[in-house]
């Protein structure tokens, strides 16, 4: 019972810090940082221990694995250089910079006490860096270095921290150093490709998506217990599984299997991570209570914590601008000086850093200092950078994610997808097949397609709300009575249980395709064009086009004249007939196109420069 009370304790602090710091849009790892401190000091409140086993064993591999799972590997390649320079490079200089500076100011310290410090605080959280990063509007560049850097230090900062606790009672060489790091990182890898390619394999044969999430609840411990046996690094072996997995998914699960281990996946990491930023803070008294035996006096403690967390902090920026000055000097690619700056302002640290502190040997010289150090950096780093990062970002004017830019790519993606679906209809339907059917069957997936399309352009001058707007709007109030109509028949009893089950199946899952619809607003001045991941180049799109008269300047004339109403404008480039776009009622720009056969239009809505070919179906 009393292990119960204290489990459903935590859960409850968690879900009321969290919903809370969401409310007001603050940082909820420092929120719940600072309610685990709070609570520590209250009479009656149980000491959990944060065993270092049970965070690098029990919680980090599926953190982890959460995390990479929705990770892309196709960006991971792309930016795997820079990745290695911030999880290799950057945490054992780190390591040896913080380490130098502990050796030099805490008497007595051994300097490879004061490295396997440095490797403690020098791995930025994987969680805490991608919440703070994504709830700031960051751009997805960073971001994903962000994410890439975090997932792959802590292996750093562990191989490195045991090399520097194996130091501490005897000598280790460079080489044997050097011989740990490789077979950590080969060991790692290799287990994480054999456990991921097994394990898509696997999942492609599984048709139960409650056995499937199962599964994919164990694949954490299946990569990480194997690569430690063989002295390979865990983390890199779950991090390679998760990545396998998530690439691999979309090619081998069912629909809904994929949304089922989704659901769950999110919900054990928001309640893990979550949980862990608490149990971070309820450390502190046990911390203060080790650190009062060290003999060091107050202010010679203070100093030691801030110099350690000030060092964390500088050492950043040094790797930063200096790993810049370097390619700028050999003429190589140096990314903006305010990218540069963000960067190095997100490294706040988290629940493998106090983890890696308590891992420490209990006879290391002043330990209880070294430990409360760490804490101090944890929650230095939650305070100073978290916090002050959202205003970084301001001041520097750094390009938030354009939901407008993503509405483009979407559209165009789900237009390729209907043309190959449609395509695919045509070679498969039989003549028998009703042409009731096949035309449900092309309205939905135009329908689909529709629905993005409408996310673009200005509502000024057209209708108030799209086609796709009010089906939304009036299905979900008809859902509305069907579901009380469905209460209704079962309070009275008058179905079976399964069947009233697989009604409500029904409806959650129409209304959850109803709703999925962000409520992204893009206030920016920035002209919308075409972004280049998804341009796209034919003979058409690349002609040279003369300045057009547009035929009206808000309005689709043919659609005034037929009293209809119109969604977006089109402009032709060839003739500047501006005309309303198939999302439309009437479809006046697809009825140009094949009127005249002027195969260009771009996008006649303010702020919008895009161009679509109807002959290749492309953007440009």
């Amino acid at each position: 019972m009393k292990v119960a009370a204290e489990l459903s304790g935590l859960v409850v602090a968690v879900l009321v810090v969290a919903a809370l710091a969401r409310r007001l849009n603050w940082s909820a790892p420092l929120c719940l940082v600072v309610v685990g401190v709070g609570l520590s000091y209250v009479p009656g409140v149980p000491e959990f221990d944060l065993h270092p086993q049970l965070v690098l064993v029990g919680l980090l591999p599926p953190l982890l694995y959460a995390t990479a799972i929705r990770s892309s590997l196709i960006d991971f390649r792309a930016n795997r250089g820079a990745i290695a320079l911030l999880s290799v490079g950057l945490v054992v200089f780190t390591a040896v910079g913080v380490g130098v500076l502990a050796w030099l100011i805490v008497p007595g310290l051994p300097l490879a006490a004061g490295i396997a410090l440095g490797a403690v605080v020098a791995p930025p959280d994987a969680v805490a860096a991608s919440a703070v990063a994504r709830r700031v509007g960051l751009p997805r560049r960073i971001v994903r270095l962000l994410e890439g850097e975090s997932l792959f230090n802590d292996a750093a900062a562990l191989v490195t921290l045991r090399t520097a606790i194996a130091a501490i009672g005897g000598s280790v060489t460079v080489w044997q150093t050097g011989a740990q790091f490789l077979v950590a990182a080969v060991g790692g890898i290799v287990a994480g490709l054999v456990v991921g390619v097994g394990a898509a394999q696997l999942r492609a044969r599984m048709d139960d998506p409650v056995l499937d999430t199962a599964f994919s609840f164990a694949l954490p411990f299946l990569a990480y217990l194997p690569a430690e046996v063989v002295h390979g690094s865990g983390v890199l072996a779950v991090v390679t599984t998760g990545l396998i997995v998530g690439h691999q998914t979309p090619a081998v699960l069912s629909g809904p299997s994929r949304l089922a281990s989704r659901l769950n996946w999110q919900t054990v990491q928001f309640l893990l991570e979550n949980m862990v930023f608490l149990l971070i803070g309820l450390q502190l008294r046990r911390i203060l209570a080790e650190v009062a035996g060290s003999g060091l006096t107050s202010p010679t403690i203070v100093v030691i914590c801030g110099a350690v967390l000030a060092s964390t902090i500088a050492l950043r920026f040094v790797w930063m601008f200096g790993i810049a000055l370097l390619r700028r000097i050999a003429g190589a690619h140096v990314w903006p000086w305010r990218y540069s700056t963000v960067i190095a302002w997100a490294g706040m640290r988290g629940v493998v850093t106090l983890a890696a502190a308590f891992a420490l040997p209990t006879d290391t010289p002043h330990r209880g200092v070294l430990v409360l150090a760490a804490f101090v950096v944890v929650a230095g780093t939650l305070l100073v950078q978290g916090t002050t990062l959202p205003v970084l970002v301001r001041r520097l004017r750094l390009p938030a994610p354009d939901p407008a830019a993503d509405a483009l790519q979407e559209a165009a993606l789900l237009d390729e997808m209907t043309r190959a679906g449609l395509e695919r209809l045509e070679r498969v339907r039989q003549p028998e097949d009703p042409e009731e059917v096949v035309r449900r069957l092309h309205e939905r997936v135009r329908h689909r397609s529709d629905e993005a399309w409408e996310q673009l352009g200005s509502r000024s001058g057209g209708q108030g709300e799209t086609p796709s707007g009010a089906y939304r709007r009036l299905r979900l109030e008809m859902l509305e009575a069907e579901r009380l109509e469905f209460l209704t028949a079962r309070g009275e009893r008058r179905y079976d249980d399964a069947v009233l089950e697989r009604i409500l199946d029904l409806m959650d899952i129409e209304e959850s395709m109803l709703d999925h619809v962000s409520d992204d607003t893009d206030e920016s001045e920035r002209e919308l064009t075409t972004p280049a991941t998804s341009k796209r180049s034919c003979e058409h799109l690349t002609a040279t086009f003369r300045e057009v008269e547009p035929s009206s300047p808000d309005s689709c004339l043919a659609c005034l004249a037929e009293h209809s109403t119109w969604v977006h404008l089109r402009l032709c480039l060839d003739c500047g007939n501006v005309a309303c776009c198939d999302s439309s009622p009437r479809r006046h720009a697809s009825a140009h196109f094949h009127g005249s056969g002027h195969p260009v239009m771009r996008s006649f809505e303010p702020g919008e420069s895009w161009r679509w070919c109807f002959v290749d179906r492309q953007l440009g």
